[in-house]
């Protein structure tokens, strides 16, 4: 089932590893792309894919990376996680897709040639068909593939090609001239500065933290506010610092939160945190695997010079997420 929507989830087979695909495997119609977040750029694309599958009879197959591939390319670095691969799962079954392939990606695979790629994983494992990328997809060592590349090799290889343009809209009502690209990059940018709606806006749907609650240092039961310490794990994208409006998703109910992203500076805080105050619930939350959907942010991370003062502020904390979500 989906978490938190109490639906019945469309059945996806998961497959992990270069040996992954199922012996007997017949045609296909591929998709292939990190797709973290799944965005509303990479609904359309999937959506694309999953209508061609369905026009030839056949299966559609999603081809993701792990772990991300700037990674891996330069070292060191690891763009913010968006959604984890579980849920990513989740998402692409629900537009269709039937298989969720989801490769190592290893300095080995990195140096393949476009032609090597191409030949091992979409015609010798996959059979495809059809493959589906967006307009700006690059494959094999040192990017040197393209989608016109991709087009050379159906034709060579016995499978058509397709490129599908970005999703762009205006930015701002007003601004008639400023578009903005739908991208993983730009809603981790988002999420970083706090607009969250903005990356709810190119999601389609609220960006969802998913981690396990842990023991912190128990002040909000202290204060009459007990939260739900959630440990996101190491990549998260994590909104920048302060009070949120959000939903609380734990097997399959849905409850609204006032969460609190920083270090908690009234008190000497160091350590950043992510706690949730599910509201109009009481039971223990601890061990328990968690999903928290940022719909507003309500405050920056502000140090109250008094207990009194910052219970005041929670009480509008609860107050305020309570109108945001409509309750």
């Amino acid at each position: 089932m989906t978490a938190g929507t109490g639906r019945t989830l469309p059945a996806v087979q998961t497959w992990r590893g270069l040996d992954g695909v199922p012996s007997g495997w017949g045609r296909c119609v591929v998709t292939i792309g990190v797709f973290d977040g799944v965005h509303r750029g990479h609904q359309q694309l999937i959506a694309r894919a999953v209508a061609h599958g369905r026009e030839l009879g056949l299966p559609t197959v999603l081809i993701t990376f792990d772990p991300h591939p700037a990674s891996v390319l330069r070292p060191g670095t690891h763009p913010a996680r968006l959604t984890t691969l579980t849920r990513r799962a989740e998402l692409v079954a629900e537009l269709g897709v039937d298989a969720f392939w989801v490769l190592p990606f290893t300095p080995d695979l990195a140096r393949v040639a476009p032609d090597e790629f191409v030949h091992e994983l979409l015609v010798d494992r996959l059979h495809a068909a059809m493959v589906v990328v967006g307009r700006n997809f690059t494959f094999g060592y040192k990017a040197a593939g393209d989608v016109a590349e991709l087009e050379r090799l159906g034709q060579r290889f016995g499978f058509a090609a397709e490129g599908v343009d970005l999703v762009t809209e205006p930015l701002g009502a007003a601004a008639s001239s400023s578009t903005v690209t739908f991208s993983s990059t730009y809603i981790r940018a988002s999420i970083a500065a706090g607009d969250v709606a903005a990356a709810a806006e190119a999601l389609g749907r609220p960006h969802r933290l998913e981690g396990v609650v842990v023991r912190g240092d128990q002040r909000g039961r202290e204060l009459g506010y007990p939260t739900a310490n959630v440990d996101c794990g190491e990549h998260a994208a994590i909104p920048a610092d302060g009070v949120y409006a959000c939903w609380f998703h734990h097997r399959g109910e849905v409850r609204p939160a006032a969460t609190s992203v920083g270090t908690n500076p009234t008190f000497e805080g160091r350590r950043r945190t992510v706690e949730a105050f599910v509201l109009d619930a009481e039971e223990d939350l601890y061990g328990a695997r968690v999903g928290v959907d940022f719909v507003e942010r309500l405050r920056g991370m502000d140090r109250f010079d008094s207990i009194d003062e910052l219970i005041a502020a929670m009480d509008n904390d609860v107050a305020r997420t309570r109108e945001v979500l409509g309750l």
